[in-house]
């Protein structure tokens, strides 16, 4: 019964109320948790013997290296379900989280060219750890240029679902590049294998900063797929109720109103 229960949310008519439920709690965690994390990571954290500070960066910096993997996994896994079950659920969450893994890409890359500079001295290397990460920048955005360049929407959730599990492989290559090849890229301060090879105080503002960046993904991509439904489901009734109920909606029908009125009397005069 449980499990009939959750799956009936695979509906887009369910999903929609659902979701626009959790994305704003979600945003609120991220906040708070962003907050809290920052405040460890600027404040409390202790200053690094050998970096100095500048090594504060990686409170963002590692938090978004985590999550751009993190998000592609969440990423395929969803499209593999849209295109083994035919979900267009599925497909639309895969695409909805595509837009946040890239910028957590591209920030991981930013930051790391940002903490490079004084540490290596440049600000960027053909490390593999870079190099690879850089590839997934590329997956994203291919995915996303793949979707939107083909018109159906069903080719078009096939053949994106295609080179994101294409694309999986790319994923062990960054987390594991340090430890196959000899890179200029330092090694995991956080293993499930190990203790952690820093202070308890920097483990802490890195681990809540990852979670506010997971609850701000959960947010944005919540409210991003809800507009994918709508935009997808824009001939079921719900969904026209559901756009007329959209922050704007009413004002943006006034001004259509308007504009036709203003038309009318000027085709009468």
């Amino acid at each position: 019964m449980a499990a009939q229960s959750l799956f009936r949310f695979a509906a887009p008519q369910a999903f929609y109320p659902l979701a626009g439920r959790i994305a704003p709690l979600a945003a609120w965690a991220a906040a708070l948790l962003g907050a809290l994390g920052l405040a460890i990571g600027l404040w409390l954290a202790p200053t690094d013997a050998q970096q100095g500070e500048a090594y504060r960066i990686i409170f963002v910096h590692v938090p978004a290296a985590w999550m751009s993997m993190f998000i592609y996994l969440v990423m395929a896994g969803w499209a593999a379900v849209g295109l083994v079950f035919n979900a267009r659920l599925a497909a639309t969450m895969a695409r909805a989280l595509a837009p946040t893994g890239a910028l957590m890409t591209f920030l991981a890359l930013w930051t790391g060219a940002l903490w490079g500079r004084p540490t290596w001295g440049a600000w960027w290397v053909w490390d593999a750890r870079l190099t690879s990460e850089l590839m997934l920048l590329f997956l994203y955005l291919g995915f996303l240029a793949l979707h939107g360049a083909i018109e159906d929407p069903r080719r078009a959730d096939r053949a994106a679902a295609l080179l994101a599990l294409v694309g999986v492989v790319n994923v062990p290559i960054i987390y594991f590049s340090v430890v196959w090849w000899n890179t200029l890229h330092q090694g995991a301060s956080v293993s499930l294998t190990r203790a952690p090879s820093m202070a308890k105080t920097m483990l802490a503002g890195m681990l809540v900063m990852a979670l506010a960046f997971w609850m701000y993904t959960i947010a944005v991509t919540l409210w991003r797929a809800r507009l994918l439904v709508l935009a997808r489901e824009a001939h079921a009734p719900w969904a026209q109720q559901a756009r007329k109920a959209l922050p704007g909606a009413r004002a943006a029908a006034t001004d259509a109103a308007g504009s036709r009125l203003g038309t009318s009397i000027g085709e009468a005069m």
